[in-house]
């Protein structure tokens, strides 16, 4: 057996025919294992839109009907009249959109200041913060919830907002983004007349797109998601939402199969359209947070 050296400078067009031919095989292998795991998480996901679709005697018929010839396309009407879902998706989508917005703000700043900016204790002090992500919510629910009614915030929308518009985990993400902008650049912003407001507004800003839309998309799908908050907090049906209506619709109909598949799709489809518009950016995001260049 003949063994090809090839050089680690060598270009592609410079490798032997016989190396690629020799990795292909693997290559496809590997597209076929990734092909078999994207359809094993999508499978739930298509037999959830597809039941969306059936009646309620054709959800689970045996065997399994992965095509129907004749959508129920009502369903998506039904469920509207049958339940407040307008006013669900509403208190959801606000929520969402304030406790991202406010967690992308004072995160992003919070870690500029951690990453760029030298102070008495800095290190400190971040390690105490970040140290926050160790304990558990269950450990301080209660206190929690006392002060929140001493408040008097409880019961209102503002209650989530509160609780949810700082997060430690931003704080490191961003951190570590920061991290990687080098500070001779920020010495030339200083030396030029620049504020520390005007260099995270001007330079920083731009430069961290990638990591604030990784933080955005995280923060709102997990605000979206939510359910422990909005059921402790939250007791006006008007309040509710899209997680603790659903909970209730399917207590008052737990016989209307196709319904509760067209509200949990409904409760889906808005992060999946955030998550398609805003991939690259997430992706690129995640790749590049953490790294030294």
């Amino acid at each position: 057996m003949t063994t090809v050296l090839v050089p680690e400078t060598a270009t592609p067009a410079e490798v032997p025919s016989v190396t690629r031919r020799s990795s292909r095989p693997w290559r496809i292998l590997g597209y076929a294992a990734l092909g078999a795991a994207g359809v094993v998480v999508l499978l739930p996901f298509y037999w959830m839109v597809l039941s969306s679709l059936k009646t309620n005697n054709e959800v689970f018929t045996i065997p399994v009907r992965w095509i129907t010839t004749d959508p129920v396309w009502s369903n998506y009407a039904d469920i509207w009249s049958k339940s407040n879902m307008g006013a669900w998706l509403g208190n959801t989508v606000f929520l969402s959109a304030v406790v991202t917005l406010l967690q992308v703000a004072t995160g992003s700043f919070a870690a500029y200041g951690f990453a760029k900016v030298h102070f008495p204790g800095r290190d400190v002090l971040f390690l105490a913060y970040i140290g926050t992500l160790a304990v558990p919510w269950q450990s301080y629910m209660v206190p929690q919830f006392v002060m929140m009614t001493k408040l008097q915030l409880t019961d209102s929308l503002w209650s989530i907002v509160a609780l949810q518009a700082f997060g430690a985990l931003g704080v490191f993400m961003m951190k570590q983004f920061y991290e990687t902008v080098p500070d001779e650049l920020l010495d030339a912003a200083r030396i030029d007349g620049m504020s520390e407001y005007g260099i995270y507004r001007r330079i920083m800003l731009p430069l961290s797109v990638p990591a604030l839309a990784s933080l955005t998309l995280i923060t709102a799908v997990t605000t979206w998601n939510d359910y422990m908050g909005p059921l402790i907090y939250l007791r006006s049906p008007d309040l509710w939402t899209i997680q603790i209506g659903l909970k209730s619709f399917i207590s008052q109909y737990n016989a209307e199969y196709a319904l509760i598949m067209t509200g949990s799709v409904l409760s889906v489809l808005p992060i999946v359209v955030v998550f398609l518009l805003g991939q690259r950016y997430f992706v690129e995001g995640i790749a590049t947070t953490g790294l030294k260049g």
